[in-house]
């Protein structure tokens, strides 16, 4: 995977800072997750697992440096 612009602490704030309640409320709408699915679960452990391999490789590849 390659590293976006703009995903970081202020990145975000950005993007949001035009939107009124209403609009931050659809785009909360628009998610229709079943999260008792099975392959909800699967790709949530998916997801943590990487951040996990990613969290490990950022702590020990600052000591290299």
């Amino acid at each position: 995977m390659s590293e976006r612009k703009g995903t970081g602490a202020t990145g975000n704030k950005d993007k949001t800072s035009g939107r009124n309640d209403d609009q931050k409320k659809e785009a909360q709408e628009d998610f229709d997750i079943d999260m008792e699915a099975p392959e909800t679960e699967r790709a949530a452990v998916a997801i943590q697992s990487q951040f996990r391999k990613f969290q490990k490789k950022k702590e020990h590849g600052s000591d290299d440096s």
